[in-house]
């Protein structure tokens, strides 16, 4: 009979391997293309077993957006402590390009997470504690509204690049933009 151990790793194995394809489906079809019958089929366990991991699809998701959340804190916290305010920025639209999919569980999709409260979970708080980092040198009162200013410029932009709203070229000048006018050091951008 298998340990207790041994069924707990088998049990997180499968939960990542879930994870993994759904996230793979969702960046080569879609999330309308992640469907519990299609997962199900592709990682070659039954629904119900699915059902014994996440609730439902939209449990998946979140699931997909906590560790997109952990992966993005870890690239915004090395941009930052590299490069500043303007690292952070283009890292942030870099991911958001880099995987569309997972941005859109995070940051897009309907979730159960919840945002800016006592009740969000450590790897939001972690995640947005890097935006309040490197405003923070910039900030003459309210850091975390300026933090917030910052990630839905940001956000706003990453979202209107991926559906194509604004000109591809001009990603870069766009942060730069946001980013001297946010630290009041404004000069026009130099590169497209």
């Amino acid at each position: 009979m298998p340990t207790t151990s041994r069924r707990e790793r088998a049990r997180e194995e499968r939960r990542e391997l879930i994870l993994r394809t759904a996230r793979e489906l969702a960046e080569t079809d879609g999330w309308d293309a992640v469907t519990t019958r299609r997962l199900a089929e592709a990682v070659d366990y039954s629904q119900p077993v699915l059902y014994g991991h996440f609730k439902n699809m939209n449990a998946i998701s979140d699931a997909v957006a906590l560790q997109g959340i952990a992966e993005l804190t870890d690239v915004l916290r090395e941009a930052r402590e590299a490069g500043g305010l303007p690292a952070l920025a283009h890292a942030y639209l870099d991911y958001a390009a880099d995987h569309p999919a997972v941005y859109e569980a995070m940051f897009v999709r309907p979730t159960a997470l919840s945002f800016g409260t006592p009740d969000s979970p450590a790897a939001l708080k972690s995640a947005f504690d890097q935006f309040v980092a490197a405003v923070e040198p910039f900030a003459d009162g309210d850091t975390e509204t300026l933090a917030e200013v910052l990630w839905s410029a940001l956000h706003g932009q990453a979202v209107l690049n991926q559906t194509t709203r604004l000109r591809p070229t001009h990603r870069h000048a766009r942060a730069d933009t946001l980013v001297s006018r946010l630290s009041g050091t404004f000069s026009a951008p130099t590169d497209n």
